[in-house]
């Protein structure tokens, strides 16, 4: 009896490799392999060890790397303004990404921290000991500063570390009655967050169209708070990425409940690997109103309801020129995402894709996504 079900076994996994390789075969057949492996940003961001011994404002600093958000909130709660700015200040890159801070503070503090890191990188750019390719980057870097400082730009997260991370407002967050947040995919950092080329491809071109679909009623946040997977190779395929972004994005929508005073929690809106990063992240009722998908590979479940059951998931139609419909769902041997959200048996409510076009199209002005869109961020979407 034991020699049959080892060959049973055996060519159960042959089949659970074979359609392993299948699916990272169409991954890297999509899109070219990915030559080097993308290590996650993760931990407390720089200066926490100088924030955390400043004692000058008579209160010990939470800890960026264990405070929760609704910690941080009372701690900025028991200081006058006139502390808060000092330790702005004083520590631009440690308050402008603490989740749960004062969000006119953290526009404040990332001003200042995007200001020095630009006079930093025009200073490299100048320094004749540096090769000229470093100081071409240094040039390079320091004019994207310049961008994300021109126009009042509500920066809402900023962070140099690696490929650089941003999160920018579209709106006005303390008037609001709702707000969303754009989560996108791969191939998203500081130097991609926004562009002229493909603009409804980037989480800063979404944003800004789906808070123009809501009449500008609706705070928009585009956030590129994670490190995503570069081109369509083995970090795409896996959830490792993704489940680091998962407890970023998890931080970001508590702080959002602490920080903000909307009627309702936000809407997600996950845009290809960024559904992924939002299916793991599982949020509850008081972290999201729901979760939209588009462009989706999968979201690391098999059903929706592996998710909080009482928060709704919708799936936009895949329109006939996305790519990602090329990709197996498949789960297996850690690849691939799981179950297609637009199936019938996953559980998810349906929204149309009428008028989109390729993978980035769905936020596209005039198109039945983008209207559908603006309608679920306003509370208007019919629950079937």
């Amino acid at each position: 009896m034991r020699q049959p079900r080892t060959r049973h076994t055996t060519r159960r996994f042959r089949r659970r490799a074979a359609a392993a390789a299948v699916a990272l075969a169409a991954v890297l057949g999509a899109g070219g392999w990915a030559a080097d492996a993308q290590q996650p940003v993760t931990g407390p961001p720089p200066g926490s060890a100088a924030w955390v011994a400043d004692t000058t404002p008579g209160l010990r600093p939470p800890d960026p790397g264990t405070a929760s958000p609704a910690e941080v909130a009372a701690f900025f709660a028991g200081l006058p303004p006139a502390r808060q700015d000092a330790l702005a200040v004083r520590h631009p890159l440690v308050v402008g990404n603490l989740d749960g801070a004062p969000v006119r503070l953290r526009y404040r503090a990332n001003a200042l921290a995007l200001a020095g890191e630009r006079g930093r990188e025009l200073a490299r750019a100048a320094d004749p000991a540096l090769t000229p390719q470093d100081r071409t980057a240094a040039r390079e870097r320091a004019e994207r500063y310049r961008t994300l400082l021109d126009g009042g730009r509500q920066i809402l997260a900023f962070d140099p570390r690696g490929r650089g991370q941003v999160a920018e407002v579209h709106g006005d967050l303390a008037t609001a009655r709702r707000t969303a947040v754009v989560v996108p995919g791969s191939d998203i950092d500081l130097g991609s967050f926004d562009r002229p080329a493909d603009p409804y491809g980037t989480p800063d071109g979404m944003a800004r169209a789906l808070y123009e679909a809501t009449g500008r009623q609706t705070a928009v946040i585009a956030w590129a708070g994670y490190t995503t997977p570069l081109g369509l190779g083995p970090d795409a395929a896996t959830e490792t990425l993704a489940r680091a972004g998962a407890q970023r994005l998890a931080r970001l929508l508590d702080g959002l409940a602490v920080s903000t005073a909307p009627t309702a929690p936000a809407t997600v809106f996950c845009h290809s690997y960024g559904s992924v990063v939002c299916g793991l992240a599982a949020p509850g009722p008081q972290q999201a109103s729901g979760v939209v998908v588009l462009g989706s590979p999968g979201m690391g479940v098999g059903s929706a309801a592996e998710l909080d059951p009482r928060v709704p998931v919708w799936a936009t139609a895949r329109n006939g020129s996305d790519w990602i419909g090329n990709v197996p769902n498949v789960s297996v041997l850690g690849l691939g995402h799981g179950a297609d959200p637009t199936g019938p048996g996953f559980g998810a409510r349906p929204l149309p894709a009428t008028g989109s076009h390729g993978h980035t199209g769905y936020f596209a002005p005039g198109t039945a996504s983008l209207a559908a869109f603006a309608a679920v961020a306003q509370g208007l979407a019919a629950d079937r």
